[in-house]
């Protein structure tokens, strides 16, 4: 088994790694601090083919796989979390729904803007009730006629309120099967449809230029061919997109964890303390080594989970597996991080604040590490 990236896979690497220092680094933390989307950024993504990497030819796409999709969130994690998710939701939970279960009118229609980021689609899924009992749907949709009639509300909701959003997939409740048990479907409705209303943006603690609201539906009328899949399958849809997107995190989990020690060790050679470099004390040198553990972890993690996937074979698990020690690894990481800085570390001027703030939404979002641990035992039979 190998666990080292190709040459195809390493240049890729490289290109990502040096769009994310010398475009992406400089400019990033004025975004941060006014909570403002970066769209020329984006718009870059979307020019380098990023948005597209895990997509076939045929549908505009760079004809790559996803674990290249997770070389790419990696290393922007390494710079930038807000500028990463951006690339995963808009990719795992934007399009990836439409490339695997949308007929060829959906894909025809909605892929071409979204591989390119000239457009970003969004996946709604949690709701305000719910969090991780994503089971919990209480969105309704109801066929009248021709037109699906949607009404609910969805929270959290990543890249669903920007310029360029174009729709967001919505798993609603469409009637009951044997025994009383929701039938849930997932419809896809374009933005700017009359009844689909987005809220202001969310004041958060981290990803602070990255894009996310609360959405609300009310009677909100979209044609019965914008069902996404087969009828009742929604659920068991958004599941398995939910394992492919864990890797992903994984991926950007991993990427944070690693840029943490990128700065760890540049700023212990260039700070001193009583007389010489903190590089030279042995307590520095071990919390970094301990740093750098982790993250080599957590990419062997998500490695192994994207490698079985790919491979086709089962790997629930696995992915949640990575997602759980990466979201650890980098939450570790960070706190290390900040206090190997001292108090610059608690400065926002300095990328390893704006990582310790970061962090803490990998533990949380596309399932908590509770979920996780759900997951990986249930897998075991227990």
């Amino acid at each position: 088994m190998d666990l080292w990236l190709d040459e195809e896979q390493e240049a890729l690497r490289q290109t990502v790694e040096d769009f994310a220092r010398k475009e992406v680094a400089p400019v990033i933390g004025g975004f941060y601090e006014r909570e403002e989307f970066p769209y020329d950024l984006v718009a870059k993504m979307g020019r380098m083919g990023l948005f597209g990497l895990p997509v076939d030819e045929d549908h505009g796409g760079m004809g790559g796989d996803y674990t290249a999709l997770c070389i790419a969130l990696e290393e922007l994690g390494r710079v930038d979390s807000s500028v990463a998710i951006t690339l995963e939701a808009g990719v795992s939970l934007g399009l990836m729904p439409i490339y695997r279960f949308g007929t060829d009118e959906q894909k025809a229609r909605w892929l071409p803007d979204l591989v390119t980021a000239t457009k970003l689609g969004a996946f709604g899924l949690t709701e305000p009730g719910g969090g991780s009992d994503a089971g919990a749907t209480r969105t309704t949709a109801r066929l009248d006629g021709d037109e699906w009639v949607i009404n609910g509300s969805k929270s959290f909701i990543t890249n669903s309120g920007t310029d360029v959003t174009s729709l967001v997939t919505v798993t609603a409740i469409t009637g009951e099967r044997d025994g009383g048990k929701k039938e849930i479907s997932a419809i896809v409705v374009p933005s700017g449809t009359p009844g689909f209303s987005v809220a202001p943006k969310y004041s958060k603690v981290g990803w602070n230029a990255s894009d996310t609201h609360e959405l609300s539906f009310d009677d909100c009328r979209v044609p019965a061919e914008n069902l996404l899949g087969e009828r009742g399958r929604g659920y068991a849809q958004f599941l398995s997109i939910l394992d492919e997107g864990r890797i992903a995190i994984a991926a950007l989990g991993t990427g944070l964890a690693q840029g943490c020690v990128d700065e760890s060790v540049r700023y212990a050679h260039e700070r001193e303390a009583f007389g010489q470099p903190i590089g030279s004390y042995q307590a520095i040198q071990f919390k970094i080594a301990e740093m750098e553990t982790r993250a080599h972890t957590s990419r062997l993690a998500w490695y192994a989970a994207a490698a079985k996937m790919q491979a086709g074979k089962p790997f629930k698990k696995e992915a949640a597996i990575a997602k759980l020690v990466s979201s650890n690894a980098a939450m570790d990481n960070a706190r290390d991080a900040t206090q190997i800085f001292g108090g610059y570390g608690f400065m926002n001027e300095f990328p390893v604040g704006r990582f310790y703030r970061d962090a803490k939404i990998l533990e949380i979002g596309e399932g908590t590490s509770e979920v996780q641990k759900m997951l990986i035992a249930r897998q075991l039979g227990l």
